[in-house]
């Protein structure tokens, strides 16, 4: 009756596995995102040849040179001035600057 009897199944062992499963595979690229210029270009439907007689954009570029990034040849193209030095992005009016005058050591 040995024949007919069941052999026990051995149970499965589930270990888990440790480390990183993804060890010596090579990092994913980074998505790459749009700028706001670009972003804003395509909204107005431009193609790169209609960029410089547009209006729309370069009211925008005119309003926004300080703040995004806007291609230099357009700038260039439309005699567009950007300031080397702009505060007014990190902090705003009314708020304090790190250059306020007050002592690095004193926190009054």
């Amino acid at each position: 009756m040995i024949g007919l009897m069941a052999i026990p199944a051995l149970p499965v062992l589930n270990r888990k596995r440790r480390g990183n499963p993804n060890w010596g595979r090579p990092i994913p690229r980074a998505p790459t995102l749009a700028t706001e210029f670009e972003l804003r270009v395509k909204q107005l439907q431009l193609t790169a040849e209609m960029y410089t007689s547009s209006r729309e954009l370069r009211i925008w570029c005119d309003r926004n040179r300080n703040r995004v990034y806007i291609p230099e040849w357009l700038l260039e193209k439309w005699d567009i001035t950007v300031d080397a030095i702009f505060s007014g992005t990190a902090f705003g009016a009314g708020t304090a600057s790190p250059h306020d005058g007050r002592s690095e050591r004193s926190p009054w």
